[in-house]
């Protein structure tokens, strides 16, 4: 083998023959490098918009919630809470106070999605700590039981004209009372203590309030909860948690994802970096399949030589090996360079673009989010070395076919 290889590395080194095989040879070489680095910094800048959506839009929507089959309030929920197992990276399981309604605000109604916290809780850290780091203005231990103050998000804010100090009228979907006069629905008069920007689509519904509160605008008991709600190391971790989790409950008991409200949102996402993925991988395939030409302008070109080399004993084995050596450094070499390429741009693409004048503006950060995973990283490369592998294949067993007596009569 160490003959097969020295052999490969000198036709591929060599500088004499057909320039213009040479030629498609390196052309392939930077294909391959150039596809690679554009397919790492174009995933991982989709992969940190997606953890974007995630933190921001799943870090404050209900991910996993427990709720009663009947639609009505969680009665002695405690011994339940304790009788479930955790769950595969469950970070918390906190009791919630969920419903949704309307704000009423200077002749205006707009619908929100209302959220209950019980902030002494045991584990609750991992619900406020988000709604902490993105609190723009106000306070967040105002939210106290009995004080009837709520955290609203930006958008919400601004489309009502609200600042903290002033005063919202909050009407709940449940808790209604039937009179005489038909059904009135529950509604109470909340000050805002403060505003939240998730930068995301949940920022125009976004109302935090202490779960007391809630549950009395609900008409519900001291001890009553509307849903039990699970917490994830990731988010995406929930789909399969529920699977799990539906197996261990009851009739009376029913369970409800993030999927049911943005299901369709992560699935565009998805569908989007699987298109961009396929668009670029096809340049790697390109670029690995000229290796197809070169090879075989390569072999044409060395009839001679190979010939030669088997009047003085070497197999067909050894030289179908010779060639996939050869074709295959150009994958390996290409790969290497385009993924450090890759993550070079991927950690300066910001950096480079204000370079280059690229307004970014349009971010919540002032940049584009970039997130490098290594196990893509890695796919990338050694799916690129694969395709080149898969290209040498045929050049190499028609190499391996030359008759000597053929490749020789008229020298």
């Amino acid at each position: 083998m160490s003959a097969v290889f020295f052999i490969a590395q000198r036709f591929a080194r060599s500088n004499y023959g057909n320039r213009f095989a040479r030629f498609i040879n390196r052309f392939s070489l930077a294909g391959i490098m150039l596809g690679v680095a554009a397919l790492i910094v174009v995933g991982s800048v989709m992969n940190g918009f997606e953890q974007q959506l995630k933190e921001r839009i799943l870090g404050v929507v209900p991910q996993l919630s427990i709720v009663p089959s009947n639609g009505l309030a969680l009665v002695d929920w405690q011994p339940l809470a304790e009788q479930l197992p955790a769950l595969p990276q469950q970070t918390a399981l906190l009791p919630q106070v969920l419903s949704a309604g309307v704000v009423q605000q200077q002749g205006q109604l707009k619908p929100i999605f209302m959220q209950g916290i019980f902030a002494d809780y045991p584990g609750s850290e991992v619900q406020l700590a988000p709604l902490r780091q993105q609190l723009q203005v106000g306070d967040f231990s105002a939210l106290q039981a009995g004080s009837y103050k709520v955290l609203i998000g930006q958008q919400l804010a601004t489309e009502l004209n609200l600042w903290p100090g002033d005063s919202m009228r909050i009407v709940a979907a449940a808790g209604g009372t039937y009179t005489p006069f038909g059904l009135v629905p529950s509604q109470r008069q909340f000050e805002v203590a403060g505003i939240i920007a998730m930068q995301s689509e949940a920022d125009a519904q976004l109302v935090v309030m202490h779960g007391v509160d809630a549950a009395r605008l609900l008409r519900l008991g001291d001890d009553q909860i509307t849903a039990l709600r699970y917490f994830f190391s990731d988010p995406f971790a929930a789909l399969a948690a529920q699977q799990q989790l539906d197996t261990l409950l009851n009739d009376n008991y029913r369970s409800e994802s993030w999927r049911q409200r943005y299901g369709e949102l992560f699935d565009a996402v998805a569908l989007e970096k699987a298109m961009i993925t396929m668009m670029l991988g096809l340049i790697i395939a390109v670029a690995a399949f000229n290796i197809v030409s070169s090879l075989m302008m390569v072999i044409q070109d060395k009839r001679a030589d190979i010939a030669i080399l088997q009047t003085m004993g070497l197999r067909r084995r050894s030289l179908y090996w010779i060639f996939v050596i050869h074709g295959l450094r150009n994958g390996i070499i290409g790969g290497l360079l385009g993924c450090a390429l890759g993550v070079g741009l991927s950690l300066g693409l910001n950096d480079l673009l204000w370079a280059f004048g690229v307004q970014t503006d349009f971010t919540a950060d002032g940049g584009l989010p970039v997130r490098l995973v290594t196990t893509q990283i890695v796919l990338i490369v050694v799916t690129a070395m694969l395709l080149t592998l898969l290209a040498t294949l045929y050049p190499a067993w028609r190499a391996s076919r030359i008759l000597p007596a053929e490749a020789l009569r008229y020298e």
